[in-house]
């Protein structure tokens, strides 16, 4: 059997740089269900552990609630915050912390109007490599040191698999 050399040419373009990709799609990496609730249950047992009654929340990318919990005896205002944190995190890639520092700066500071955004510590960025897939708020602790240390306890859970 003969094989044609047009064919093998396809073959080994195939082989090396893959499928033809669609100049209008971007492919990308998303955050799992199963994921995102370990987290928020991950920074709840760790605040418990530490005595804080807190919320945690976990949106994708693009700000969506993914996952969320509250100690029952939290503050009602705590679901709100965490879930602000998380948005602000997974929108602007960075801690809330480091969002709050930012927006310190008076040429930055109009960017704490933006609806959902809140510049306090307790959110952390959820990322691979430099791709972020969303972001991970806890509120309620007394400090948002230590709502952003519940939040990463929370991210810890499931580092493996974010590689």
């Amino acid at each position: 059997m003969m094989v044609r050399p047009g064919i093998l040419a396809v073959a080994y373009g195939l082989a090396v740089c893959g499928p033809p990709r669609h100049s209008g799609v971007i492919a990308g990496k998303l955050l799992t269900a199963a994921a995102a609730n370990a987290m928020v249950m991950g920074a709840l047992e760790q605040c418990q552990k530490d005595g804080y009654k807190v919320s945690a929340a976990v949106v994708d990318r693009g700000g969506n609630l993914l996952a969320f919990i509250r100690d029952p005896t939290a503050g009602p205002h705590t679901a709100e915050s965490s879930r602000r944190k998380a948005f602000t995190s997974a929108t602007f890639g960075m801690t809330s912390a480091a969002f709050a520092t930012l927006t310190a700066n008076p040429g930055a500071a109009g960017l704490k109007d933006l609806t959902g955004v809140f510049a306090l510590a307790g959110g952390v960025p959820i990322k691979i490599g430099t791709d972020v897939l969303g972001g991970i708020g806890v509120g309620g602790a007394p400090g948002g040191d230590k709502d952003e240390a519940c939040a990463s306890a929370g991210l810890a859970k499931v580092a493996d698999q974010l590689k």
